[in-house]
């Protein structure tokens, strides 16, 4: 049976396929998505499933919009938006492939999709409309957002960094990722100083939107999600990663099963939790900072095996467990 600490429960009733996506939204509630071609919404609190929508395909990403308002969009290339309160959902959009990402920027209150099909939209979902579409060189894996700052990660290992008020005029930014291999996922610092990417190879990459030298001097990359057994070293991908708002500290998930908490800014790993029963796919802190939401749920590695259920870890986290000391 799999290991559950005091300070933590599984959700009732979890997809019953891989889960692609967790992200806390207002009143701890928690947005799924999954490979079973649902999204679901669930009363963490309670520990209750409140409703599920059906989609055609898998779903591949979700994002709240308010507090009875998400999206989601997966491998139909639709992007839905749902009514928690009337449990409707309607279609606002296509992709010409699947849709990898979904985000709400509150910012310009548009809807934002990252597709395999190499673009990136902006919906408003009042009028089911794109109001504007932006090619990118690959198929778009990853994003991050914080306020007007957009950041986009895509095959090839290139990152283009926008402002999202201004699309128009381009990428304010083309990078190359620090690391050799393939990007799993970009998330901003919340205090917008930049943001962190991981990839298949247990590397992490700090980096810093400042071109200034000096700031980009401040920039580095650290080896993590690995393992010596036998004296072999395996290396795991790092599929998720979860910024604490209130501290900047984060958490990263990965193939090895664990999740570690990590201080940038004095380049230290503040805990390890235990390890789960399967692959690390998604994270997400609530918006105090004060519960981790943890999918344990296989990624396929290792290709088609037995592999545990999926589950959803619920994480009462201490201020020792993500607290920099230096922070105050």
């Amino acid at each position: 049976m799999a290991r559950v600490e005091a300070s933590e429960y599984v959700l009732n009733n979890p997809p019953s396929d891989g889960i692609t996506n967790v992200t806390f939204g207002p009143n701890n509630f928690l947005l799924v998505s999954s490979w079973d071609s649902t999204t679901r919404l669930y009363d963490t609190t309670n520990n209750n499933l409140r409703v599920t929508f059906d989609h055609q395909d898998s779903v591949l990403d979700c994002s709240f919009i308010t507090a009875t308002t998400a999206i989601a969009g997966g491998l139909d290339g639709q992007l839905k938006i749902f009514d928690f309160n009337t449990g409707s959902d309607r279609v606002i959009g296509y992709h010409q492939d699947a849709i990898k990402t979904v985000e709400w920027n509150s910012e310009v209150n548009l809807a934002v999709t990252g597709s395999w099909d190499k673009l990136v939209k902006l919906w408003d979902p009042r009028a089911c409309d794109c109001v504007h579409t932006s090619e990118h060189p690959d198929r778009i894996y990853t994003m991050g957002m914080v306020d007007e700052v957009m950041v986009v990660g895509t095959g090839g290992r290139r990152v283009l960094i926008w402002d999202i008020r201004n699309m128009k005029v381009g990428a304010a930014q083309r990078r190359e990722s620090a690391l050799k291999f393939m990007t799993r996922c970009i998330r901003c610092f919340p205090n917008k100083k930049g943001y962190v990417l991981s990839s298949c190879e247990g590397r992490v990459a700090v980096e810093y939107f400042d071109t200034n030298p000096e700031a980009q001097r401040k920039k580095y990359a650290f080896k993590c999600h690995r393992m010596k057994e036998e004296g072999m070293e395996t290396i795991y991908p790092v599929n998720a990663i979860s910024f604490h708002k209130k501290y900047n500290t984060f958490a990263t998930g990965g193939c090895d099963r664990f999740v570690n908490i990590w201080d940038s800014e004095n380049k230290k790993r503040l805990c390890q939790l235990h390890r789960l029963p399967t692959s690390i796919a998604s994270l997400s802190f609530n918006d105090d900072g004060s519960m981790l939401a943890i999918a344990s749920s296989y990624t396929y590695e290792l290709g088609d095996k037995e592999h545990p259920a999926d589950q959803i870890y619920i994480r009462h986290v201490s201020d020792s467990e993500t607290r920099p000391k230096t922070f105050g």
